[in-house]
């Protein structure tokens, strides 16, 4: 029976490992699982199916943080698993065929990482009723034994939006999407309604890299980089993306013009490939995406397999605001107003918009 399940509050804390992406359309993880872990509890399958969205390993971001949670699942309930990279230019073809290739394997449960998934996860999903699919950012497929792994992003980026306008010396922000859709819509929707409760007159920028997926919005950092630039020199000083392996671009204009940069789904304050611009990463909005992997695999390996819309909320810890860096926690007026803003939208005093 399908059911609606939140993210547990013990679900696993993604600290993304930084890595190089491996090649396209390649399994970059197969190892053998085993131990008495595995086979006591009665599972059978050959371990974990990960299957990446557009900019692979090594984005430091979205596809790391399912990567982290895939790793956790792997040690902690010592079972296999195979990860593999997408190619450019792929088709929904060619994601069907990844699925299937995991699923004659034995891997269960199959997880794609990204929205781009939902058609091959419910047709794959379909051929293979005893195999357990996950599909991250979609709630669409609904099929028994799929599990829609989704988020409340707009949540996490309101505290982005109240961290900016608190952070801000020129009143001037700027939020910078990788791809002009629905679920990127919701970050941008959260972001302007968390600034605009801290100051109401407040400028904001707004720019989509992209119209469609296809043509590099998650997977450009040149296109971000060249974003941030033109939002800097209108006078931005704060400036928040959703733009998945783009968004290093945007960090690293933000670094480059000493403004605060806001980082998406990791902690990317914490990412050794973004070490050098760490500095001026004002904190992250949080994604548990690893969270989701591990839960899933949880409920597979026990024999319980989630189903349905499985949502991640503040409430539950799915989402939520890193505030790694120390200038951050050294501004005092700001670390207030984002702790205040997260409990009160836990405690139902703030509902936050999703366009």
């Amino acid at each position: 029976m399908s059911r609606r399940t939140r993210f547990s509050q013990a679900a696993v804390a993604v600290s993304v490992i930084a890595l190089a992406a491996v090649g396209c359309g390649k399994s970059s993880t197969d190892s053998s699982g085993g131990g008495s872990d595995k086979s006591s509890s009665g599972y059978s399958g050959k371990g974990i199916g990960l299957a990446y969205d557009i900019g692979g390993k090594g984005d430091q971001s979205f596809n790391d943080a399912a990567f982290a949670g895939f790793q956790k699942a792997e040690t902690e309930f010592k079972v296999g698993g195979r990860d593999i990279e997408p190619q450019d230019g792929e088709s929904d073809a060619d994601k069907v065929q990844r699925l299937e290739q995991l699923a004659k394997s034995g891997y269960n449960p199959i997880i794609g990482v990204g929205f781009v998934y939902a058609p091959a996860v419910k047709q794959v999903a379909a051929k293979y009723p005893k195999i357990t699919f996950g599909i991250i950012d979609d709630d669409k497929v609904q099929a028994k034994n799929v599990a829609d792994l989704v988020f409340h992003e707009e949540q996490s980026s309101y505290l982005a939006g109240v961290a900016a306008a608190k952070a801000t010396k020129k009143n001037h922000i700027g939020f910078i999407g990788g791809v002009d859709i629905p679920l990127i819509h919701k970050f941008e929707a959260g972001f302007d309604q968390g600034a605009k409760s801290v100051n109401p007159s407040i400028k904001i920028e707004s720019q989509y890299l992209t119209q469609t997926p296809q043509e590099g919005g998650f997977a450009s950092p040149d296109k971000g980089k060249a974003a941030a630039d033109g939002q800097i020199d209108a006078g931005a000083d704060v400036l928040y993306h959703a733009a998945g392996l783009s968004g290093q671009g945007v960090i690293q204009s933000a670094a480059a013009h000493k403004v605060w940069a806001i980082g998406v789904d990791s902690d990317q304050y914490a990412q050794s490939s973004l070490a050098k611009y760490k500095d001026w990463i004002l904190g992250s909005a949080l994604k548990n995406v690893g969270g989701a992997v591990y839960d899933l695999t949880k409920s597979v390996v026990e024999g319980k397999p989630l189903s349905g819309d499985v949502r991640g909320d503040l409430k539950s810890g799915g989402v939520g605001f890193a505030d790694s860096n120390p200038k951050y926690k050294a501004m005092p007026d700001v670390v207030a107003a984002v702790d205040k803003a997260k409990q009160d939208i836990i405690d139902g005093k703030v509902t936050v918009k999703t366009s």
